[in-house]
């Protein structure tokens, strides 16, 4: 027998759950539907939110010669192969409709081969990915396509759905009865990451479990969920986008104080395992963001961090909790990375002209006779060991890269040196 989320697969686009964004009345795939244009498409999202479905629906309405392939397990041989046949029948369909799931499978030179034929007009594409597709497909593609983004299925939607299917069960009368606990369907929806499938896979586990073959009658229990469900899978996958989206998050709640949030997305990294991708965004953080603010938040960072490569998983995750917590909490400044990208800018884009005469290297003979480190300054010579002269090269003078932040740390330097300048300015 099919597995039962291939049972219960929506056959009309009314009956889908999930994706409201861009499914039901008045919405663009339904006026797409209606008029019966279909372009090019992408499908990106998690799994289980409806790509393939969507994909048959279309092919269903459109009453095109539909082809399903796996770019795993073909390569363009295949595909050209599959299409050279389809397009035998194509008096008796309109067009070609293209299934190809996991584009990202296929490489650079494999997907540019199909562009002749979706740019004929031949065949009509809907690839699928989980992956950012702006990231793993071939920019001729998505020039030619239009992207459609698929989103984590909410809680009352995932509800929505199992109810659905345990209607149909019970018209479809294969028990005699179909018993459901209450809050049951609340359960498998929590423990099912927003995936449709994983939560029929999940219901259909229970029925199983349930099942008294003597009588043909069905119980699902909050017991044999509590007993036989798996806890709720991980949605992080460290090459995909949603690993790079936690990592981003994490990123930005540190950057933005928010002690928490922060936790919570450390957690999700801990519970993945991806140990180095968290010591490289707390190092990062501490120069980044908090900087010089807090000039030594890089050394207790890195002592963490160093820490926590040592003691591996479990325990890692306390000093990454503790440099999580002293960093979201620590004042910010991005002085630092601002001054050196401003830099690194007038690099490409300004003659920065010569290097001061008297900063030159004067370590060898007849350097002064060029002119080297003649009338050089040292500082040390002087008061508060500073002295006016000129540092930048002549194609930048009076360039200011260093704007200090507000913070405590960097207004006591500041005022410092605002002090001793303002003192010896004409010495």
């Amino acid at each position: 027998m099919q597995p039962l989320a291939d049972r219960m697969r929506p056959e009309k686009i009314d009956d889908m759950v999930g994706q409201s964004h861009i499914i039901g009345k008045g919405k663009v795939m339904n006026k797409l539907l209606e008029s019966g244009n279909i372009p090019n498409m992408i499908f990106y999202g998690p799994p289980g939110t409806g790509k393939t479905t969507l994909a048959n629906i279309i092919a269903n309405a459109t009453g095109k010669k539909y082809v399903k392939l796996n770019a795993v397990n073909c390569g363009v041989k295949e595909i050209k192969e599959v299409i050279d046949s389809a397009q035998g029948d194509l008096f008796s369909y309109n067009g070609i409709l293209l299934m190809l799931d996991e584009i990202q499978a296929l490489n650079r030179k494999q997907q540019q081969s199909l562009l002749e034929v979706i740019e004929n007009g031949s065949v009509t594409l809907i690839a699928s990915t989980a992956d950012n597709p702006y990231f793993v497909i071939y920019k001729a593609i998505l020039s030619r396509s239009t992207v459609f983004e698929f989103r984590k299925i909410d809680r009352k939607d995932i509800i929505s759905g199992l109810e659905k299917s345990i209607d149909k069960l019970k018209k479809q009368k294969i028990y005699n009865d179909i018993y459901t606990e209450p809050r049951v369907l609340e359960y498998i929806a929590d423990t099912s990451d927003g995936d449709m499938r994983n939560a029929l896979n999940r219901l259909e586990l229970l029925i199983s479990m349930g099942t008294d073959i003597s009588e043909n009658k069905v119980s699902i229990t909050i017991e044999n969920a509590e007993k036989g469900l798996s806890e709720r899978p991980l949605g992080y996958d460290r090459g995909g986008d949603d690993g790079y989206s936690i990592l981003s998050a994490f990123h930005k709640s540190l950057r933005g104080s928010d002690p928490d949030a922060s936790i919570h997305y450390l957690a999700r990294l801990v519970k993945a395992g991806d140990i180095q991708n968290i010591c490289r965004r707390l190092l990062c953080v501490a120069s980044e963001d908090v900087g010089l603010a807090v000039p030594n938040a890089v050394s207790i960072t890195y002592s963490c961090v160093a820490s926590a490569l040592q003691l591996g998983f479990p325990e890692a995750r306390i000093p990454l909790a503790q440099a999580t917590i002293y960093l979201a909490q620590c004042p910010k400044s991005n002085s630092a990375i601002m001054a050196i990208d401003s830099a690194l800018s007038d690099l490409d884009k300004i003659d920065t002209g010569d290097i001061p005469d008297h900063l030159k290297d004067a370590h060898y003979s007849g350097a002064a006779c060029l002119g080297r480190g003649v009338d050089y300054k040292y500082p040390h010579n002087y008061e508060n060991s500073w002295v006016k002269q000129e540092y930048m090269p002549s194609g930048l003078k009076g360039k200011k890269y260093y704007n200090p932040g507000i913070n405590k740390n960097e207004n006591a330097y500041n005022n410092y040196w605002m002090a001793v300048k303002g003192k010896n300015k004409n010495k």
